[in-house]
Formats: structure tokens, C-alpha cells, sequence
């Protein structure tokens, strides 16, 4: 078609989604972008290619393609909510909450826009609008359980004021649903419940709560016990393969400095964010998962789940890391134009370890950690949704935490010194020490205000997002005792 009728977008765009079907995923951007140049700058086309460049790993092109859109005078709800779940994606927060909020004033009718309204509103330190607009939420969608999550999270709950709404809406629900979206759902109000009856003290009845709703969210979602396997032994060979890095460091390098912080999810790497990003040369990105992305343009790979992830580790050692540092410095750039340094806190990264220091040879490395039944506890008892299949079982958890220590044994041993270590119990009880040290990595004298995370004032979205706006406390050190009787079963496989 192109050959017969000449340059058209849509033709462009089909034939990337067929080259990407096909397993070509340079071959797709390549027609993504051509498709982005030739398109006219209607919102609905060019919504389309920027979620398509976004998650293709092409963020520079996909905010090009938010950027051609006078959004003043789009009046559409449904596509100022899906253009404001593209600011969000892309992590510019202050855009997301001004597009969703025009969206919900005009009247859209759907329960994610709502949601991801309040969510940013939390992320701003707006928790009371955040939950007005979360009870209305569940006034009108009464299935709606992410809301009942988020709406107990935004404080402590210090009195039963949910409890009643909540177990009303439990009601309308089968006990042992079978249709998904009912079973997410109770999961969901049943995660509220523990929530609720945690902070009151009522541990006995906050246990059968998270028992009930981790056994229907691993129900819903399984851990894939193999498939997470394969990958670490994979990426453990590929990373085994690839030597250490004896470049300098290109000095030419156009952009700021990469810091990584990596550990498990609850492991403290969002306090530490907080902390850092207080310095006047550090900016943070949050979570984003531009590596690996970059790690599959230069492979060629598609994202496929665990498939997608071992074929990518069987081209690695072959490709140009030097490429891959460049193309992640040129995706990331934009988010920190003033700054020195620039946080990538996305906690997986811990796998990547030995590819970062390959290809991006001057980034500093973080590595956090917490006791292992502290940090499991922790995820056991956080919402953290279906793509954590590894947080809603005791014995997945503890296998999940074992395959954590394979991949940091070979790079703590092979490559000592390169990444700094950090204990969350440290971090909370002393501070100032461990702050000191990385920023003496960096070249950057120590601030005080980095003692202070509770001010910073940039958005904040991870599910502790109301937690690190208080000062630092060690409250946390030894949670899961409360339920010690409960977590045997725990206990054992993490010593196994």
C-alpha cells in the first residue's frame, strides 16, 4: 500500500503493528515515528502513537506528540482523561492532574478517570480533595475496590469511619466470586478492611481480612514460579558474561549523571529518594522502566512477559552497551534539564545491576535493603496489585526473596565497591552518615535539608507516597511481629 499509494500515517502506523506482531520492534518504531511525522495533529491520532511510542521505550516522540495538541481547546472528557493518563505515565504529574481534573469537571463517567484523579491529587500532598473525590467514587461505582485501597491509605485510620461502607460493599459481592472482576474487587475491600483494622489495633481481625484477600488475589493472579526463575538464571548467565566495565566515563555525555536506587519493593527506596532529591543538584524521576526498555531496542525484542525478558538476555552479550547508555541517557534527559544528577528509583533495576555499570559506567548505584521478614511483611500486606503475583502468598514471597539474594550475591562478590550499600534500619536511626557517603560519590557536599524529606514538595507516587511525607521514623523496624503467630509459615521458607 505504501509502495502503490504513497506516504499515508495510518498505513504507517498498521504496518508497525504488524512488524511488532512480527517480534521487529525497531522495524515498528521506525514506522511509529514516520507515522508521527506525517499524521495531522488530531488529538485522538496523535494520543494513539504517543501510547504507542511510550511504551516502545520512544519518550522523547511520544511528548512530541502530546506537545502538537492545544489541549485548551479540546472539550472531549474521555480524551482529556486518556491524554492526562499519558502526562501520568510519562511522570509529569502537574500536566496529569490539570488534564484529568478538566476531564472529571466536565462530567466523564468512568471509574479510572475518577481514580487517577484522586491518586494525583494524593501525589500533590491534596489529601482531603483526593478523598472526597474517592468516596464519590464508591458511591458510584460500588465495585470499585482500588478506591476503597487508596481511600484508607491516605491517613492513618484512627477511628471506624470506613469499616460500615466498607463491609456494605463487601455484601454485594459473592464470598467466593468467580467472575475477575468480582474477585479483584473483593480483594480489594478486603485489603481496606486489614488497613482499617491495622492502624485500630485490632490484630486478630486485621489478619482474616489480609488472609482472605491475599488468598483471592493469588488466586487472580498466580505466581509464576518457573518463569521468574528462568529469568534470574538467565540473567545471572548474561550478567556472569559481560566483564566490568574498565571505560572512563565519556565526560561528553550531554544530560545529568544517572543515580540508580534498587532493593526490593518496600525496601525504603522511596525514603531515600525523598531524601536525595532534596539537594538543589539531584532531581528525581521516580520509578520508570526506561533500562530495560532501552535493553530491548538495542536486542530487538519486544516486551513479552517472561518470553520477551529471556530472549532479550540471550542477545545481550553480543550488543553495544556503549548504544544502550546513549539511548537511555537521550529517554531521560528531559526530566532533569537543571540538574547534575538525575534518581532512577525503579526497585526491580536490582537484576540490572551488572548491565548499568556496562553501559552506563559513571551512574552511581544504590542498593537498599531491609530485614528480610520486615520487607516481605511488607509486601504481604500491600496492595500492590495483579502484576505482583509474588506479594499475595507466603511461600511465593519467600521464594521471590531468594531468587533477590541470587542476583545480588554475583554482583556484591565480582564487583565490590561499585554499588553502595545501604540498610534501611540505618537510614531511619542515622541518617546523616550514609547521606554523606553518597554524596561524596557524586562529588556533592552534604545539605541539611536532605534530613528533611518530609518537605520535599515534588509529587510523590509510590503506594507510601503518605507515609514519606512525614519526618523519618523507625516505626516500621519490627512491623511484623504483630503478627508473628501468623507468619511462621514465612519464617521457615525464608530460612530454607
Amino acid at each position: 500500500m505504501l509502495r502503490e499509494g504513497g506516504e499515508d500515517a495510518a498505513v504507517r502506523a498498521d504496518l508497525a503493528a504488524v512488524l511488532m506482531a512480527g517480534g521487529r520492534l525497531r522495524g515498528a518504531i521506525g514506522q511509529w515515528l514516520r507515522a508521527a511525522e506525517l499524521a495531522s495533529a488530531q488529538p485522538a491520532v496523535m494520543l494513539t502513537l504517543a501510547r504507542h511510542l511510550y511504551f516502545a521505550g520512544e519518550l522523547q516522540a511520544a511528548r512530541g506528540c502530546l506537545a502538537r495538541i492545544s489541549w485548551e481547546e479540546v472539550g472531549a472528557p474521555a480524551t482529556l482523561a486518556e491524554a492526562g493518563r499519558m502526562r501520568w505515565l510519562l511522570g509529569e504529574f502537574g500536566e496529569a492532574l490539570t488534564l484529568i481534573g478538566r476531564s472529571v469537571r466536565q462530567g466523564i463517567e468512568a471509574p479510572d478517570a475518577h481514580y487517577l484523579y484522586a491518586m494525583l491529587l494524593q501525589f500533590h500532598g491534596r489529601v482531603g480533595q483526593a478523598e472526597e473525590v474517592l468516596l464519590r467514587c464508591l458511591r458510584t461505582w460500588r465495585r470499585f475496590g482500588d478506591a476503597a485501597v487508596a481511600l484508607v491509605h491516605l491517613r492513618p485510620q484512627t477511628a471506624a469511619d470506613h469499616v460500615d461502607r466498607i463491609r456494605g460493599l463487601v455484601k454485594g459481592l459473592p464470598a467466593m466470586p468467580d467472575h475477575p472482576v468480582d474477585r479483584l474487587a473483593l480483594a480489594n475491600f478486603e485489603s481496606a478492611l486489614f488497613k482499617i483494622h491495622d492502624d485500630l489495633g485490632d490484630y486478630d481481625q486485621a489478619w482474616s481480612h489480609l488472609e482472605r484477600s491475599n488468598a483471592l488475589m493469588h488466586r487472580h493472579a498466580p505466581y509464576d514460579r518457573s518463569g521468574e526463575s528462568a529469568v534470574v538464571d538467565a540473567l545471572i548467565g548474561a550478567g556472569s558474561g559481560i566483564p566490568i566495565s574498565a571505560e572512563v566515563p565519556d565526560e561528553s555525555s550531554v544530560g545529568p549523571r544517572p543515580v540508580f536506587i534498587v532493593g526490593l519493593p518496600r525496601s525504603g527506596t522511596t525514603l531515600l529518594d525523598r531524601m536525595l532529591s532534596r539537594h538543589p543538584q539531584i532531581a528525581s524521576a521516580g520509578e520508570i522502566n526506561d533500562f530495560r526498555r532501552q535493553m530491548r531496542w538495542v536486542t530487538d525484542v519486544p516486551a513479552d512477559g517472561v518470553a520477551g525478558m529471556l530472549a532479550v538476555l540471550e542477545r545481550l552479550p553480543g550488543t553495544d552497551f556503549r548504544l544502550l547508555g546513549e539511548r537511555y541517557r537521550q529517554q531521560t534527559r528531559w526530566r532533569a534539564p537543571e540538574a547534575r544528577y538525575l534518581i532512577d528509583k525503579m526497585p526491580i533495576n536490582f537484576r540490572m545491576v551488572p548491565f548499568i555499570r556496562r553501559a552506563l559506567p559513571d551512574a552511581v548505584i544504590v542498593h537498599i535493603h531491609r530485614e528480610p521478614m520486615d520487607v516481605c511483611y511488607s509486601n504481604l500486606k500491600a496492595m500492590l496489585g495483579p502484576a505482583s503475583a509474588y506479594s499475595y502468598d507466603m511461600d511465593s514471597l519467600a521464594h521471590y526473596h531468594g531468587l533477590y539474594r541470587r542476583c545480588v550475591g554475583p554482583w556484591s562478590g565480582r564487583d565490590p565497591g561499585a554499588v553502595i550499600d545501604v540498610r534501611y534500619e540505618d537510614l531511619v536511626r542515622d541518617p546523616e552518615p550514609l547521606l554523606r557517603n553518597i554524596l561524596a560519590r557524586c562529588g556533592l557536599a552534604f545539605v541539611p535539608e536532605c534530613l528533611q524529606p518530609e518537605r520535599n514538595e515534588a509529587p510523590v507516587a509510590t503506594p507510601s507516597s503518605s507515609q514519606v511525607r512525614e519526618p523519618v521514623h523507625a516505626r516500621s523496624i519490627g512491623e511484623w511481629r504483630r503478627y508473628a503467630q501468623h507468619l511462621g509459615p514465612l519464617q521457615r521458607a525464608l530460612g530454607s
